[in-house]
């Protein structure tokens, strides 16, 4: 057993671990700095990501030397514990205005939505390749979509809209990676753009030039066109009466995603800070220690949802643009062992978490230059958060398993 053991790690792609241990080292370099300036005592931020790199390492390993037929077998039994778990937090109180975490009677909670994540993907994994053959049909593509669609409004009625948001994005990349056409796909995504296109008249009426374009050249059935085409107009049209049944503090990290300034003490505080503090910092930074919006705490939620800001502030852009190639080398590394991968199932697997990793990255940096709505999502590897350290290492671990060269 031992020396299966040890060839398993042997001929895993352990060469993914350098850019992990590269992020990881930033994250806790920039969590010392901000307890340290701040003045918090243990445990604080940098303490509670140290403890929780042992358990996290130790999941790693368990993922990466579990069978793969194990995994492809009990899946759906996981899954089913999953929906179970995301809704364990409705029972008891809310925690920060939500039931994102259960109360384990520790100085942490556990967040079971970070591990609903990539249950997601591998539940995907394991029905796309099972019926890879019937995937160019449209009707095959309704199941995986509910598949993802259940966990996510759970997840979304806590709330936490940028978990929810993460938890939609491997559904595509893996449906085209299994063959699914991209017309069926244009049919189930297009009523979403459609909503989200008329914030802007403008907007809209480029979406809905590029509807015409796409059904056109697909050519399908004329009622067919005709009823898709004005079916996405009517929702554009009604969006309005949507608007209406978004949370207050939703409608104001939209508007203010626009314009910043027009609740500069409000919902735009926090990225107007998160631009002051890049800005601030310059191509070499201030200096570890010296970012005047993290030590007069003026940066909002620093350790986790704007770290980048106060990488950015302390250590420079030349620091922030060594941790987005180390983040775009573990992305390409993803890809090449998903194409490499010995089997479909294996390969759907990578692709869905790669894809996870890239929609935590995109959202969170996005988010502290403006580009996006405010979203409270951290940066892998970087931000504090002990769910989100162990589910990300779990991630890794799973990809070492499914990327080796051999089969269990």
């Amino acid at each position: 057993m031992f020396l299966g053991f040890k060839n398993k790690i042997i001929t895993s792609p352990l060469s993914l671990l350098l850019s992990v241990i590269g992020l990881l080292t930033l994250g806790l370099i920039t969590l010392n700095s901000i307890t340290v300036t701040q003045g918090q005592a243990p445990p604080n931020a940098f303490s509670k990501q140290l403890i929780f790199l042992l358990p996290a390492f130790l999941l790693m390993v368990a993922m990466q030397l579990t069978s793969k037929r194990m995994i492809h077998k009990y899946i759906f039994v996981a899954y089913g514990i999953v929906i179970i778990a995301v809704l364990l937090p409705f029972a008891g109180e809310k925690i920060a205005g939500t039931h994102r975490w259960i109360n384990l009677g520790l100085p942490f909670g556990l967040q079971p939505s970070e591990i609903a994540k990539w249950v997601i993907v591998i539940t995907l994994a394991r029905y796309l390749s099972d019926h890879n053959l019937q995937m160019r049909n449209f009707g095959s593509n309704i199941v995986p979509f509910i598949i993802v669609l259940i966990p996510t409004f759970i997840v979304l009625s806590q709330p936490d809209l940028g978990t929810a948001f993460v938890m939609l994005t491997p559904i595509i990349p893996m449906l085209i990676w299994v063959g699914a056409r991209p017309f069926h796909l244009f049919l189930i995504v297009a009523p979403l753009l459609s909503i989200l296109a008329a914030f802007n008249v403008l907007v809209f009426s480029i979406w809905a030039g590029i509807m015409a374009i796409v059904i056109f050249f697909s050519r399908p059935k004329l009622w067919h066109a005709i009823g898709l085409y004005f079916g996405n107009i009517f929702l554009g049209l009604i969006f309005p009466l949507m608007w209406n049944t978004l949370r207050p503090f939703q409608q104001n990290r939209i508007l203010t995603f626009v314009n910043p300034e027009l609740d500069p003490l409000g919902a735009g505080y926090q990225i107007i800070q998160s631009k002051t503090a890049l800005g601030s910092g310059g191509l070499m930074g201030k200096g570890w220690g010296r970012g005047t919006q993290t030590h007069l705490k003026f940066l909002p939620v620093q350790e986790s949802d704007f770290i980048v800001s106060v990488i950015g502030e302390e250590l420079g852009f030349i620091t922030l643009m060594i941790m987005l190639v180390l983040f775009l080398w573990l992305l390409i590394k993803l890809i090449r062992l998903a194409l490499n991968a010995s089997d479909r199932f294996s390969g759907l697997v990578i692709i869905g978490i790669a894809t996870i990793f890239l929609a935590h990255v995109f959202v969170n940096c996005a988010m502290t230059v403006g580009m996006i709505p405010v979203k409270g999502l951290p940066l892998p590897f970087i931000s504090y958060g002990g769910s989100f350290l162990l589910s990300s290492f779990m991630m890794i671990g799973l990809v070492m398993n499914f990327g080796r060269e051999e089969l269990d």
